[in-house]
């Protein structure tokens, strides 16, 4: 795990945005595709805005979350929709979006078809993540329901998540899905995060999921 620390949040925002971007570039020069997986939240919003104006060729670039409350895309709570708004603009909107939400359909009822239609995209090119105070990462939530199941060698691509304390089902990548990453960033902002994020490295992962997958990945934080 490498470790950047950033003077100021504007700072951190600009240097990753084109940390990111020159990741993808790179990827894309070897390769015909490339798939990048964001979270949603508070966080990752100003890193979108910067990433939007970014000239690359989108076009070749799949654009997934990393989890999703399951609520409709118009949804004031969707990730699809935080995406949509603030990253796919400019000239990343050339990007192509893989939404995971199915009207119709349950998060646990999804979750296996998702599984089989998406693994192509896999493994994630560029994956960024965020992390909250309780060190869960994507909805791998401590205590949640089928962390086990996620956080098994052998998990599936997507996996059900119903966090007690959330009014909605979350479907997210698992974490075998998350730490084969080719390339991982976690992005924390604030002494809170640093803090849990220090606790989350002398915890088992079932306690601070956080710490399944970012070995060997990059962190970026800011007070």
């Amino acid at each position: 795990m490498t470790f950047h620390e950033y003077p100021d949040r504007d700072m951190a925002v600009m240097q990753i945005a084109q940390m990111l971007a020159g990741s993808l570039r790179k990827c894309l020069a070897q390769h015909d595709l490339a798939s990048l997986a964001v979270p949603g939240g508070s966080t990752p919003g100003p890193v979108f805005d910067a990433m939007s104006s970014v000239e690359l060729d989108w076009s070749r670039v799949h654009v997934m979350l990393t989890d999703e409350r399951w609520v409709p895309e118009d949804h004031e709570r969707s990730n699809a929709g935080l995406v949509k708004r603030r990253l796919l603009t400019g000239p990343a909107a050339k990007a192509e979006f893989v939404p995971f939400y199915r009207a119709g359909m349950t998060a646990d009822e999804a979750a296996p078809v998702l599984s089989q239609e998406l693994g192509h995209l896999l493994p994630v090119s560029v994956l960024l993540l965020g992390m909250g105070a309780d060190m869960h990462t994507a909805s791998l939530f401590p205590g949640a329901d089928t962390l086990s199941a996620a956080l098994d060698k052998n998990a599936p691509m997507l996996c059900a998540v119903h966090p007690e304390d959330q009014p909605e089902a979350r479907i997210s990548l698992s974490a075998p899905v998350l730490d084969g990453a080719m390339e991982k960033h976690l992005v924390i902002f604030g002494d809170d995060k640093r803090t849990a994020l220090e606790k989350a490295m002398t915890l088992p992962p079932e306690e601070a999921p956080v710490g399944a997958v970012i070995a060997g990945g990059d962190v970026h934080w800011a007070a």
